[in-house]
């Protein structure tokens, strides 16, 4: 079954890849300004606390805000589009390094992408202020699951590798919801684990699950994006190049990190960042 994932997975990111590349070849010539080598240090450095666990899109969000490296309007599309191909090699190597019942698995990693296909469709039409509006609320809801894990409000998980019941419907419907939610900007993985520590999951396999189900929708959702032309193509592909170096020395080399003053530093991040969409919001309003 897991095979069978991973093949599912392998030819959903060939189609997503040669529709991708084929889109940012052929508009070349209308490609921003921006230095590639601030760009993919923003996708190299993401990507590797992602692949640790800390997860990307917060950081991206903050860093393409203060920098204004990408308008605030495909800052979604972005980040989805550009974070595709690195997550879906995350994936890749958890689902062959972490044992994790396969029904649950594909439960998550089936939903999540239904979620995101629905969410892409209306976030690449939302107009600049509905998204820093839901980008905000997000942002804070992520920043407050980060908090409460730092102060062991959170459960710290149990032994299971799986689920089933109640607690297996609680986590597709959950997904669904959280998929949908990943196009708007606000990350699958906080959520994600919050939810296999409080079903008393094993917290190993938070990282195949989380990272499964993302790239999964990812690789269904970013399509729509390019395909609304609701992305930034320079920035997107910088993420992309780098992002996979990232993952690959997170994964091999580093492989752990003392992450707690840094989780710290990402929750003050996110909860300034949260302040400043909603800021921004307000202000398009006002205009």
């Amino acid at each position: 079954m897991g095979i069978l994932l991973q093949s599912i997975l392998g030819l959903l990111t060939s189609f997503f890849s040669f529709f991708y590349f084929t889109d940012v070849f052929q508009n070349r010539k209308s490609l921003s300004n921006k230095p590639y080598p601030g760009l993919m240090g923003v996708g190299f450095t993401t990507n590797f606390l992602d692949t640790l666990g800390i997860g990307s899109f917060a950081q991206q969000t903050a860093l393409f805000k203060f920098f204004k490296l990408v308008d605030d309007r495909l800052i979604p599309g972005t980040m989805n589009v550009g974070n595709t191909i690195p997550t879906v090699v995350q994936a890749f190597i958890f689902m062959t390094s972490v044992n994790v019942d396969p029904v649950t698995l594909i439960s998550v990693s089936t939903a999540a992408p239904v979620g995101a296909v629905l969410g892409a469709g209306i976030v690449s039409r939302m107009s600049r202020r509905k998204i820093q509006q839901g980008m905000g609320i997000g942002l804070f809801v992520v920043a407050l699951i980060i908090l409460s894990g730092l102060l062991n409000w959170l459960p710290l998980g149990g032994e299971a590798i799986g689920l089933s019941g109640w607690k297996l419907v609680l986590i597709i419907v959950m997904s669904f919801i959280f998929g949908a939610l990943q196009t708007i900007g606000v990350g699958f993985y906080a959520p994600c684990m919050a939810m296999v520590y409080g079903l008393g999951m094993n917290p190993l396999t938070a990282f195949p699950i989380m990272m499964t189900a993302t790239a999964m929708l990812m690789v269904a959702g970013s399509s729509r994006f390019i395909k609304e032309n609701a992305y930034d193509r320079k920035t997107a592909i910088a993420l992309t190049l780098a992002g996979v170096a990232g993952v690959f020395l997170a994964a091999y080399v580093v492989k752990s990190l003392p992450l707690i003053a840094l989780k710290w530093i990402v929750c003050a991040v996110v909860l300034y960042t949260s302040v400043l969409m909603l800021r921004s919001a307000h202000k398009e309003k006002s205009e």
